[in-house]
């Protein structure tokens, strides 16, 4: 995976095959199935390719259809579903082996003035006041922290607690998790490649925040967890390699599956988007 932002930048650079036919490459990785992050920040890269650049996007939904191969490239084949005045839609299917692995939709709008409200950041100590997550996985072992290293170290994320553990426990809401979170380097200035690489990280910790009232980690022997489906809804510019809260809740958890919906906020405490996932999280034996 993304072990330097380099790596992700090059992750983010798709191959152009034909008039919207792309190719991803592949990182080094132990992983056996490729990153549910990696696939949505490269499908989004597509799609914005073929949107008008005045069009700035504002919304992405999608479905993790098959585990990915990690041995090979993806294509990805992006429709052009809609082109107005105001909006613009496309839809990007990502294959391996012939077979589909995953699909997005995505909505581009031109800028426009109208009515304005948003949620409050809440009350959050800053990031230095974080458990670096590279720091808790040497704490577990040495093994965990190489793993780090390898796959996620081109992410900076401070672990600032969870229900019964750094945050009260509200019985209103028992599954809570927050984190600051920035790519770990400068990335380039464009909002594309900006909202790809915000993409790639916030698919890392919503299954966990499903797990909170349960005890069981998500690398546990004992279960089987999986992303189903991820939704970003951008609100307000932002900045991926600038600090940025990951305010987590699970509002259910049924039938194997969990539901994590997060509000994003910038470190000036703007709501800059809003993300939902369902993730399987499969009891074994």
């Amino acid at each position: 995976m993304a072990g330097s932002v380099e790596k992700l930048l090059a992750l983010l650079e798709l191959e152009q095959l034909d008039v919207d036919l792309y190719r991803g490459a592949q990182p080094e990785t132990d992983r056996q199935r490729v990153f549910g992050g990696q696939v949505a920040g490269q499908a989004l890269v597509a799609a914005s390719r073929s949107a008008d650049p005045e069009f700035e996007l504002h919304s992405l939904h999608s479905y993790f259809l098959r585990p990915g191969d990690t041995r090979v490239p993806i294509i990805y084949q992006v429709q052009r579903i809609r082109d107005g005045r105001s909006f613009e839609t496309r839809r990007v299917v990502a294959r391996q082996h012939g077979r589909e692995i995953y699909s997005q939709t995505t909505s581009f709008q031109k800028p426009e003035d109208g009515y304005e409200h948003s949620d409050r950041m809440p009350s959050v100590g800053t990031p230095d006041e974080g458990l670096s997550l590279a720091d808790l996985a040497a704490a577990r072992s040495e093994e965990d922290l190489r793993h780090w290293q390898h796959e996620w170290a081109g992410l900076d994320m401070r672990h600032m607690g969870m229900s019964g553990r750094g945050l009260e426990v509200d019985p209103a809401t028992p599954a809570q998790a927050r984190l600051w979170v920035r790519v770990g380097g400068e990335l380039p200035d464009d909002p594309v490649i900006q909202k790809a690489a915000f993409t790639y990280a916030s698919d890392l910790t919503l299954i966990g925040a499903t797990l909170v009232p349960h005890g069981i980690h998500i690398n546990s022997p004992k279960l089987q967890p999986a992303s189903l489906d991820h939704t970003i809804w951008f609100h307000r510019p932002l900045r991926a390699d600038d600090w940025w809260l990951y305010d987590q809740a699970s509002p259910s958890a049924s039938g194997g599956r969990g539901l994590a919906i997060a509000r994003v906020f910038s470190q000036a405490g703007e709501l800059v988007a809003t993300v939902a996932q369902e993730g399987l999280i499969r009891r074994i034996g």
